[in-house]
């Protein structure tokens, strides 16, 4: 099965997910929320092409290259802004996002 190939990109693909996932949420409840709003939005960016390409990495793709180029690439605008915020959810998710983008392109090469 071609999804056994990229298991551990799946994996980490998730992880960054529900990293995202929970930065996203956290933010909303921050006491200014509208210092986070570009956290949020490339929050909810990252975390829904992780998802995507988690499962079309599942079901076999023939996009991979281009998808993983373009999942790294959103992985590391999230990852820089929320580098940017000392909040723990915001580092802990930039974490993720350069994990996971540094993963997409080691598929990508």
């Amino acid at each position: 099965m071609s999804h056994e190939k990229y298991q551990s990109l799946i994996n980490t693909l998730h992880e960054c997910m529900v990293a995202c996932n929970h930065c996203y949420d956290a933010c909303l409840r921050e006491d200014d929320v509208k210092m986070m709003v570009d956290c949020i939005r490339l929050d909810r960016e990252c975390a829904d092409m992780c998802a995507f390409l988690e499962q079309a990495l599942g079901r076999g793709t023939p996009f991979t290259t281009e998808l993983v180029k373009a999942c790294a690439d959103i992985c590391e605008a999230c990852g820089n802004e929320c580098k940017k915020h000392d909040h723990d959810h915001c580092q802990k998710c930039a974490d993720a996002c350069f994990k996971c983008a540094d993963a997409c392109r080691n598929h990508a090469a």
